[in-house]
């Protein structure tokens, strides 16, 4: 509406007024500038507006497929934002020697790391990776100057079928040739293939377990006794560690190097390209190779960060990483101790396994096992009546619901991931297995409806197609 106002600016002083006397005539606007004539309550109410059509794990079930979408407890965000931590200048951690202005970050920061330690079996862990990717990367360039510490020429890492795409690209980068080991029917490993890929030049062994299929390897100790047996390292793909928080811990099972997804597993924000953070882990051959600086105790019982490290592989992240995302998962820990870790394993177990089987006889099973903290069907047989796990991902919007992965792991056809999480509830499960069954009962009576789904958001069907051809519409 023309002459309306959101706010009103105060009359340019004497000074301010001959500043812009001084400015060049040409870099002044010609026209007044096409700003919308609204009012401050037109403006609140059009972004109150637009932040209610956001999908988020608060406000709706996110049953997304190894990526742990769960509800994140608000006591994290409130430790995170504490006055010490928030108003923190970011380089005073950075001073050499430390300081007493420091003290508790630092503690924070090292209690960490003890308990990841505790958790997952490893002798030190480095919190400064950035995100997952970047932990992958980090353990790489680990597992690169441990061999080359030790003069030995190690050209592959082995890596599944069933692999997150990260873990090939991460080995990649770090200068070594990919080597495929195909699954067996029963969704492992196949023992052979793997027997015949392992020689002297195999650097390492890349594993997600449990797999992203859901399902724990029972022989992963074989396989590690194997790889170890030919020099080989066994590095530990993190993002599926709600599985075995508790129960299990990956150094026990023979790896060597771990990487966590603090933004998955411990109450972190996850989404919207971050933050995030990804903590390696590494036994105790590994520990002189670790990113500078490392968090040492001083003689007096302070803390400090150590720079002066021989065999570093160097800086990694700025600062000391995400800091927030760490002092969110330290309290999540704190908060829920040994007994509430494994009570989160059991219950998003329970969870993956309760989805599986109500939706058994309505999709197919291509693994037909008991899984862990996901499940994982198949739209083939809605596929032969041409409605297609996307299809059935827009469906589900319709329905309120966020789509779980579609096509991944690539070794399924038509693969739909679920991952319930354990902060769902029963009520909350058979909701989304009513429309997931109902979703079924119309791909077979009405397959032709899918096509213009989804019909309730503000935006319908995209040309999926024309918008990855077109990169336009990436900026």
């Amino acid at each position: 509406m023309p002459g309306r106002r959101g706010c009103s600016l105060p009359a340019l002083t004497p000074a301010e007024a001959a500043c812009r006397l001084r400015i060049p005539e040409k870099y002044f606007r010609a026209d007044d500038p096409e700003l919308p004539e609204v009012s401050e309550l037109d403006v609140i109410r059009h972004f109150t507006n637009l932040s209610r059509r956001n999908f988020c794990v608060d406000t709706h079930f996110y049953p997304l497929g190894s990526c742990t979408m769960k509800y994140n407890p608000k006591v994290c965000d409130q430790v995170a934002a504490l006055e010490g931590f928030a108003s923190l200048h970011p380089l005073l951690p950075q001073l050499r020697g430390g300081g007493i202005l420091t003290q508790g970050a630092l503690e924070v920061l090292h209690l960490t790391e003890r308990l990841l330690c505790e958790i997952v079996g490893m002798d030190a862990f480095s919190l400064q990776p950035m995100a997952g990717a970047h932990g992958e990367l980090t353990g790489i360039m680990l597992i690169a100057a441990y061999h080359r510490d030790r003069g030995r020429r190690k050209t592959r890492v082995l890596i599944p079928d069933s692999a997150h795409g990260t873990n090939p690209s991460s080995a990649a980068i770090g200068g070594y040739q990919v080597v495929t080991i195909p699954s067996g029917p029963d969704g492992e490993v196949d023992p052979a293939a793997f027997a015949a890929a392992l020689d002297d030049e195999v650097a390492a062994v890349m594993l997600t377990c449990p797999n992203t299929l859901g399902l724990f390897n029972p022989r992963i100790r074989e396989l590690a006794d194997l790889a170890h047996a030919r020099g080989a390292l066994m590095y530990y793909d993190g993002a599926n560690l709600n599985a075995l928080l508790g129960r299990c811990r990956p150094g026990d099972l023979g790896f060597d190097v771990v990487h966590l997804n603090l933004h998955k597993s411990f109450a972190t924000p996850h989404g919207g390209g971050g933050p995030g953070a990804g903590p390696v882990g590494v036994k105790a051959p590994l520990v002189p190779y670790l990113p500078t600086s490392v968090i040492v105790k001083r003689k007096d019982g302070t803390l400090a960060l150590e720079y002066e490290r021989e065999k570093s592989i160097g800086f990694i992240a700025p600062f000391y990483g995400n800091f927030a995302v760490i002092a969110r998962a330290c309290a999540y820990l704190l908060m829920l101790g040994r007994e509430g870790l494994r009570r989160v394993s059991e219950n998003a177990v329970l969870n993956a396994n309760y989805v599986q089987e109500r939706l058994r006889r309505h999709y197919d099973l291509p693994y037909d096992r008991r899984c862990m903290h996901e499940c994982v069907l198949s739209a083939a047989r809605q596929a032969a009546r041409g409605v297609r796990a996307l299809d059935i991902a827009k469906a589900l919007i319709d329905r309120g619901f966020h789509p779980p992965t579609v096509y991944f792991p690539l070794i399924v056809k038509e693969a739909l991931m679920i991952e319930p999480t354990e902060t769902e509830s029963k009520e909350t499960l058979d909701r989304f297995i009513a429309a997931m069954i109902e979703i079924a009962q119309q791909a077979e009576t009405d397959p032709a409806s899918f096509s213009s789904l989804p019909a309730t958001t503000p935006v319908g069907r995209l040309d999926e197609l024309k918008a990855a051809k077109d990169m336009r519409f990436c900026f």
